[in-house]
């Protein structure tokens, strides 16, 4: 009974919610690491059967296995989906985790880079020694650009790509769609690297497919390929630190606040259901509020006249 149930949920996020497979697979990882925990803590018999006290005992256990708060949260909020499942389907009366609440935190604020050590980003993938430079160069600029999620980059298609309107169709979470302009720059390495070095590479490797993104024989880039680019980029530069790729999705959002994007625009942009969600940016731009608040605002500072 058990399985058929986590089955038909799995189905569920196939092909009502239209999740891709990896996401579905976070989902039964998370449900799996439930029940598993329960059977070694007393035994588990069914969904059915799972107490508060049992959520309770599992909570604390990941508090105490010292994970990110966020890890938490996401497990819970995996637990909590799959039991609304279950009551919307009749097989559940009530959902034990609906009214579960993690513990009070400080917040974490988003990983950025300045716009400085984005200029440092971009001189080292336009001065490369290699021949995947284009490539390179072309992948950092439409992260940056538009604030694209990788597996929205590695999944795009060339059809995807409106040159002469500079727009990108992304396909996020659940499959949903959205338009998101792109600049002059990452319009002009696009178009060298999809008419050159893809061209060539494709060629070269006997390759037949219109993913955007190509590893060194060809094939669709993945998104440890992607990973692997932007830590060679940042090994290569003169820049301390690690970089992962929605370092650049926070940097694509936190430039444009702190230049004047509304948080709705924002929001559009990058695909958030939310609001909240994208209202976390709001912290890392403080510093730039701060600084146009000294410089603009009349009465921020005295005059010369004032103070003597």
């Amino acid at each position: 009974m058990d399985k058929s149930e986590l089955q038909l949920y799995r189905d569920y996020l196939e092909f009502e919610r239209l999740y891709s497979a990896q996401t579905i697979k976070a989902y039964m990882i998370d449900i799996h690491e439930f029940v598993d925990f329960l059977k070694q803590n007393g035994g588990f018999t069914s969904y059915a059967k799972v107490q508060t006290l049992d959520i309770r005992v599992y909570l604390n256990d990941l508090y105490e296995r010292s994970l990110a708060r966020t890890t938490i949260a996401r497990k819970i909020s995996s637990l909590r989906m799959f039991y609304q499942f279950l009551v919307a389907n009749h097989v559940l009366e009530d959902n034990p985790f609906e009214n579960v609440a993690l513990r009070k935190h400080q917040n974490h604020l988003p990983e950025f880079f300045y716009e400085e050590e984005m200029k440092v980003l971009f001189d080292t993938a336009y001065n490369q020694h290699t021949k995947l430079w284009q490539r390179n160069a072309a992948l950092l600029e439409l992260l940056y650009a538009t604030g694209a999620r990788v597996a929205e980059i590695v999944n795009l298609r060339l059809p995807q790509l409106d040159f002469s309107k500079k727009l990108v169709l992304l396909r996020g979470k659940g499959d949903k769609e959205r338009y998101v302009p792109f600049g002059k720059f990452a319009d002009h390495i696009l178009q060298r690297y999809t008419q050159e070095l893809r061209q060539e590479l494709l060629t070269q490797y006997q390759q037949d497919h219109d993913f955007v993104f190509v590893n060194n024989r060809g094939a669709p880039l993945t998104t440890a390929g992607v990973s692997y680019i932007l830590s060679q980029l940042m090994k290569q530069s003169s820049l301390n630190g690690k970089i992962h790729p929605h370092m650049l999705r926070h940097t694509f959002a936190t430039h444009l606040l702190n230049h004047g994007a509304d948080m709705r625009t924002v929001q559009e942009l990058l695909g958030h259901v939310n609001l909240s969600t994208t209202q976390v940016y709001t912290h890392v731009t403080r510093e730039s509020l701060q600084k146009n608040y000294q410089n603009f605002f009349p009465r921020a500072k005295l005059n010369d006249t004032q103070s003597s």
